[in-house]
């Protein structure tokens, strides 16, 4: 795979037991990657390891005034230098692709994720740890996969010199193969310490990445409540305790460094007094104390890819648990999202159930649903589009039935294609308002007559003045990330257009209208209800604007249906209604019950002053 073939075609199952296990799938589905990548390293070590040998010849043959093995040592070390050149530029090269592939499968692993997990993700891991996944630990999962080559490379021209000094020169090359394995061994009882404090950095990183999200996600609230200084506190100590972590894991690594440059001095030094004692005694030629020297000294260079693998996993392995965590989610509801199994299976029609509360929903008609408890209200509309509502088999709902078939039965992609759910706060993401607009979709609903339906007229003006610079077309004009730059209100109708457009056979609005005013909720629903006659729509309301549009309004109390009928008829009949509706406490119901023509006829004239309100808009 190549950086110009990204993204994958499908970036594969990953093995989500462990980090470790994880850190190895991603290896050996670049294998290929990792054998070019360790060719070219093998022939960089070798060819810096082999310089020594050339400089040992050249010295010896100036020693011995021999001008024909002075030019074979001149070319022998122009030839290695080509293959040095050449091995570096061309590892460099394969390595970085290494890291970039194996990043882009990582994120591409989490996408797949985030979108078959839904609104679920959410509620089982923090945004910002998702965030702090996809962006940093990707990068050190990455720098490990990178790092892995070279290291091998590394480690095999080690053993490579150890083994041609101890042919060459067997007296110093025996001190040399006892001393790179100590070198190399000798940072191991710190590595434990030196994860253990890297964990500890990347939790405090991690929280503190997931807190500064989590505050500019609820920046405008915060703003209004003036509780931008109590939040900036908090984070402030959070970075604090951030830094201290990585000061400590600093000191840790930093006294690894000194080891590893330490000890290879240790090692030079000793070569340098014994191999001048037996160049002294005649054991030892000139040039073979120097081939010996310059190969102890080259020799710390492989020896540093010892310390960056060691960093690069104790850095990786924390990442891959992060991202094994996400990726190890699985849904609770719907069948998984398998190309093969589903077979193109289209998508049943009929009747909307809910076997656990009793909610039918008939097919093509309007149905309003209305749930004293707002959180209820959100569950139903989840559970009703085939969304997880729980995380342990024991507590899952009975799935909802489209036609009669339970949508848990269904692949994914089939499911969501059948029900489409508009939360409480659905999300707008950056990019013009073309883009935003422009999801899979029917075709039979226009953008125009989805913004129309939900009365986006004045949104459109304010992104055209935005645009008058430009082109002056709102379609083009850029809208902010989840569109912090609109009102509550607007951003809330773009998302009901954007809902409108992909027309799905089932449509489950949850509050739709419960940020703009009176006379924009009587159009808004008004325009809903038009643009999807024929088509089953369930929107949970309690405002009488949209309850009396709708062909059948549902009274789901305490988890099971309670009423069901028609908006007018449920005020005049049903005091647990009129106190959802009209906003009344729950102990005037008795007096309700015993004055019903006069609180039918209150109850009448709210609805009908809510109607002028229709009519004059």
């Amino acid at each position: 795979m190549q950086i110009r073939d990204l993204p994958y075609p499908d970036p594969g199952v990953p093995d989500v037991r462990s980090g470790p296990r994880f850190l190895y799938w991603l290896g050996r589905n670049q294998l290929g990657g990792q054998l070019k990548s360790l060719s070219w390293g093998l022939l960089h070590q070798c060819g810096v390891a082999g310089l020594p040998l050339g400089v040992g010849l050249a010295v010896q043959a100036v020693v011995d005034r021999s001008g024909g093995r002075l030019a074979l040592a001149a070319g022998l070390i122009a030839l290695l230098g080509v293959a040095v050149a050449l091995g570096d530029t061309m590892l460099h090269r394969t390595a970085v692709t290494n890291w970039i592939t194996a990043a882009a499968r990582v994120q591409q692993l989490l996408a797949r994720k985030t979108a078959e997990l839904g609104s679920a993700l959410t509620r089982r891991v923090a945004a910002g740890e998702v965030v702090a996944v996809s962006t940093g630990d990707v990068e050190k999962i990455g720098w490990f996969v990178e790092a892995l080559s070279r290291f091998v490379a590394a480690a095999l021209a080690l053993v490579v010199v150890c083994v041609g000094l101890l042919v060459y020169q067997p007296a110093l090359g025996i001190v040399v193969a006892i001393g790179v394995p100590v070198l190399a061994l000798a940072v191991l009882p710190l590595l434990p310490k030196a994860t253990r404090r890297a964990d500890v950095q990347r939790e405090k990183a991690g929280k503190a990445t997931e807190l500064a999200s989590d505050t500019v996600a609820g920046l405008r609230v915060l703003r209004g409540i003036g509780g931008e200084d109590l939040f900036l506190d908090r984070y402030r100590s959070a970075s604090q305790e951030v830094r201290k972590a990585a000061v400590r894991s600093a000191r840790m690594w930093s006294l690894i460094s000194a080891i590893q440059v330490l000890l290879p001095g240790l090692l030079l030094i000793t070569v340098v007094l014994y191999g001048a004692r037996l160049s002294l005694d005649g054991r030892i030629a000139v040039g073979e104390l120097v081939t010996v020297y310059s190969a102890v000294t080259l020799l710390l260079y492989p020896l540093r890819h010892v310390e960056e693998i060691a960093m690069a996993y104790s850095f990786s392995r924390p990442s891959a648990k992060r991202a094994v965590r996400v990726l190890s989610l699985e849904r609770t509801a719907c069948a998984p999202d398998d190309t093969a199994a589903s077979g193109g299976q289209e998508a049943p029609g009929g009747d909307l159930y809910d076997p656990a509360t009793g909610l039918l929903a008939p097919a093509g008609r309007f149905t309003a649903v209305v749930c004293g408890d707002p959180d209820l209200a959100g569950l139903l509309a989840e559970r009703l589009g085939g969304h997880a509502t729980s995380d342990t088999d024991e507590e899952k709902p009975p799935s909802a039935l489209l036609g009669g078939v339970a949508l848990d039965d269904l692949p994914l992609i089939t499911a969501r294609g059948a029900v489409l759910v508009q939360d409480k706060d659905p999300v707008l993401l950056s990019g013009t308002l073309g883009e935003l607009l422009d999801v899979p979709a029917s075709g039979k609903v226009t953008a125009a007559d989805a913004l129309d339906a939900a009365q986006c007229g004045d949104v459109l003006a304010a992104l055209a003045q935005a645009s008058a610079g430009s082109t002056g077309d709102p379609m083009r004009t850029r809208i902010t990330e989840r569109g912090r730059s609109l009102s509550g209100g607007q951003r809330q109708r773009l998302a009901l257009a954007r809902s409108l457009v992909t027309d799905p056979e089932v449509l489950v609005l949850d509050e739709p209208t419960s940020a703009v005013d009176s006379h924009t909720e009587a159009r808004v629903a008004a325009g809903v209800k038009g643009l999807r006659t024929g088509r089953t729509t369930v929107v949970f309301a309690s405002s009488p604007l949209l309850l009396d549009r709708a062909d059948r309004v549902v009274l789901v109390h305490e988890g099971e249906v309670a009423a069901v009928g028609v908006h007018h008829e449920l005020l005049r009949t049903d005091p647990r209604y009129r106190a959802v509706v009209t906003r009344e406490p729950d102990d005037e119901h008795d007096e309700h019950d015993e004055h019903d023509g006069n609180t039918a006829g209150t109850a009448a004239a709210r609805t009908r002053e809510l109607q002028e309100i229709e009519e004059s808009a």
